[in-house]
């Protein structure tokens, strides 16, 4: 049994230890003894991403989603929205969950069109959303209370066709505002969650794995493991953030 994963733009989209994402998927389906085969794709690199179950985009700075741009509209943008409708999984954090969108409009007026895979928007702001933060995954998205660490600048706003990926206990979230935080829309997840996201959040991070999983192999549940250490890590920001 194996499970295919394709890390998009990994050598610009790596802020704040989001590669540890990859690690996680990587070693979480290796100790239930399924083989994780994981393919870098940084820019001028091609793939048929109709051989993968599940990818990997990270975050970066404004510039560095800049410079990708034009190698994302050479037909990876295309491929992308193909596999997002073919519900392939998708963990998108901070930038890449902002590309997953239709535009990004920066403070000073420019306009970076995306993928428009998902029903968003982001707006930039000249004042930064920064911090420690935790939410509460919604019940469609598995449930999950996630804590990470949130550091964007930009307010992203989502449309009708989309949902929250649930809702902020402490932090701001999507744009400080509504109490929104990230995107689910068909197996898309999308977040401010650094940290990295997935190795203090077990419960989320099998929610995931299990949904690529589920749609490469139906019927396929994962075992449980030993989580003892990551929930120690999960519930020491949680209380460290209850006190505050």
């Amino acid at each position: 049994m194996k499970l295919n994963i394709c890390h998009l733009y990994p050598d610009v989209l790596n802020l704040y230890g989001d590669t540890g994402n990859i690690i996680c998927m990587k070693k979480r389906l290796e100790w239930r003894g399924i083989d994780a085969d994981v393919t870098l794709l940084p820019i001028g690199a091609n793939a048929d991403f109709t051989r993968f179950d599940l990818f990997f985009i990270g975050g970066g700075q404004d510039f560095e989603q800049e410079v990708l741009l034009a190698d994302l509209h050479s037909g990876k943008d295309r491929e992308i929205l193909a596999a997002v409708n073919d519900e392939k999984v998708f963990l998108c954090i901070c930038g890449g969950y902002q590309m997953m969108g239709q535009y990004y409009l920066t403070h000073t007026g420019a306009q970076c069109d995306y993928i428009g895979a998902l029903d968003l928007h982001t707006v930039g702001s000249d004042v930064r959303m920064i911090g420690n933060y935790m939410f509460g995954c919604s019940e469609q998205s598995g449930g999950a209370t996630v804590v990470g660490f949130e550091n964007h600048s930009g307010k992203t706003y989502l449309g009708n066709a989309v949902s929250p990926l649930g809702t902020v206990i402490q932090g701001f979230g999507n744009n400080g505002e509504d109490g929104t935080e990230g995107a689910r829309y068909k197996n898309v997840f999308g977040a401010y969650c650094h940290g990295p996201m997935l190795p203090k959040n077990p419960e989320f991070a099998d929610y995931i794995l299990q949904r690529a999983l589920s749609r490469r192999f139906p019927g396929y549940e994962l075992s449980p493991l030993d989580d003892s250490l990551e929930t120690k890590a999960h519930s020491y920001m949680v209380n460290r953030m209850e006190k505050q």
